[in-house]
């Protein structure tokens, strides 16, 4: 019978803890209110700033830079190839990029990859392409990754292009400033 005060002390101690910590019915709004204001603070969260990232003021200057040292000599080329100027710009729609990274990632698993990033390549279509392409730059893009194993420590050095994923092509290409 010694026990029972502090039992009875445990029951109050635990009641008054649970009235005052423990959400009331008429409190149901503000907590799923603050139930949404978590998730928005998560999805918030998520998003990062890749790596990079430069300044419009920066990409002007890079791009001035292709003018002044390589337009030139590649619109040079081009005219060899019976064009007056060179693309310089490849676009693709987001909805079309987000799609390949998408598919692209999933295709890299299926085959035993883990995408790691993607590569920007350079390419010219050639004389056989239809006009509208002959001749002119385009680039593409591509997964690279590296082999996933079961052993968690092996961790190769170098991404490999990832094999039988074929990479993203015939963006809206443009003759003038990117």
């Amino acid at each position: 019978m010694k026990k029972l005060p502090y039992i009875i002390l445990g029951f109050a101690v635990g009641a008054l803890l649970t009235y005052y910590f423990c959400p009331r019915p008429e409190d149901s709004k503000a907590i799923e209110t603050a139930a949404e204001k978590g998730i928005e603070a998560q999805e918030e969260a998520a998003l990062v700033k890749p790596r990079g990232v430069i300044t419009v003021k920066e990409a002007i200057a890079l791009n001035d830079n292709w003018t002044k040292f390589r337009k030139k000599a590649v619109d040079s080329a081009s005219k060899k190839e019976g064009r007056a100027i060179d693309r310089r710009s490849v676009g693709w729609a987001v909805k079309d990029i987000r799609d390949y990274l998408n598919w692209a990632e999933a295709e890299s698993e299926n085959q035993g990859y883990a995408m790691d990033s993607i590569y920007v390549y350079l390419g010219v279509y050639g004389k056989k392409a239809p006009k509208k392409k002959a001749n002119y730059t385009t680039m593409f893009i591509a997964p690279k990754g590296h082999k996933l194993t079961a052993e968690a420590s092996s961790f190769p050095l170098m991404s490999l292009q990832v094999p039988n994923i074929p990479p993203l092509n015939d963006g809206n290409g443009g003759g003038g400033y990117p």
